[in-house]
């Protein structure tokens, strides 16, 4: 509860004091003349795979999200390598007139790119490390027009503790003799929450799973992307249990995460094949994910347009 609080803390101070537009949500239009829009912003990856997985969810979501007559649009973007970009989303949302739009970042925890990157590429933050890394990631800034609301991440709420323990169980078939290595991305930056994140992870597997004994690695930019943090994961494991479920803390299919460097770090582990378990999925697809992003959209807009009833 502390962590929401900061988290909701700290998008209030950014959002008033370099707000994406001048107007707040009481000099805003009046209801009957806004235009609420919606954007899922995901990481963005160079895998077909990946981008469509989220691309899936913006389908899943879509219909539910547009039945309330307060949300004209629903869109998705990706933060970087490639398009649509936020600030592609963002100029089209402009062009249409839209005077609010509901920011949905498709991220477990916080992190730079949650934290710093996305605020400052929609003008809420100006933030110079973030400026410097999105100009030499050539990704484009853009300060809308549009008041821009963003919602809380995915970790305030127990969706991921449910959707690993899911997949847990079903490759588990000895529970005492099993250990789990989750491995995620990680942040260098926020690299406190992250380690917070797996071990809330890890406990509620034990609690729901029976598999009392797991370890974390990294396998995103903060570990250099070597598959040998993989390895150590496993062998943490291995120590005192006789096989390791590897999990994939990942939000969608991404060959180089799943296949390779995760592969790589388990192929380094003698007789893998035997001690072991392991199926390259990810997080995407949960209907559990689905409903979270109708259910905070359905807040936003509530808070947004109040005066305007729900279509049920």
């Amino acid at each position: 509860m502390k962590r929401l609080y900061v988290y909701l803390l700290a998008l209030l101070v950014i959002a008033s004091q370099w707000g994406c537009g001048t107007k707040t949500t009481s000099d805003s239009a009046s209801a009957t003349e806004q235009k609420i829009g919606v954007l899922l912003v995901n990481h963005g990856s160079h895998s077909p795979t990946w981008r469509q997985a989220l691309l899936d969810l913006d389908s899943s979501v879509r219909e539910t999200i547009l039945a309330d007559e307060r949300v004209q649009e629903i869109k998705t973007a990706f933060m970087e390598y490639t398009e649509p970009s936020i600030a592609t989303r963002m100029k089209e949302f402009d062009e249409a007139g839209f005077t609010d739009v509901i920011i949905v970042p498709v991220f477990l925890t916080v992190s730079s790119h949650s934290f710093d990157d996305i605020p400052t590429i929609l003008g809420l933050k100006t933030d110079p490390g973030s400026l410097e890394t999105l100009k030499i990631e050539k990704i484009e800034t853009y300060k809308t027009k549009a008041t821009c609301h963003i919602t809380p991440l995915l970790d305030f709420t127990d969706i991921l503790q449910k959707n690993i323990a899911r997949r847990v169980k079903e490759l588990s078939t000895s529970p005492a003799d099993e250990g789990l290595a989750l491995i995620a991305y990680g942040d260098a930056g926020y690299n406190t929450e992250w380690t917070a994140l797996m071990d809330t992870v890890g406990r509620y597997v034990n609690s729901v799973a029976g598999i009392s004994s797991y370890s974390y690695g990294w396998c995103g930019h903060i570990a250099s992307y070597d598959p040998v943090h993989t390895t150590n994961a496993i062998n943490d494991v291995l120590k005192n249990r006789k096989k390791a479920i590897v999990m994939p803390v990942l939000v969608a299919h991404d060959e180089m995460f799943q296949v390779k460097i995760i592969g790589d770090g388990i192929k380094a582990i003698e007789n893998h094949k035997e001690c072991v378990i392991y199926r390259p999925d990810a997080i995407l697809p949960d209907p559990n994910i689905r409903q979270w992003v109708i259910d905070v959209v359905g807040a936003h807009v509530d808070k947004i347009s109040p005066n305007v009833a729900s279509v049920e």
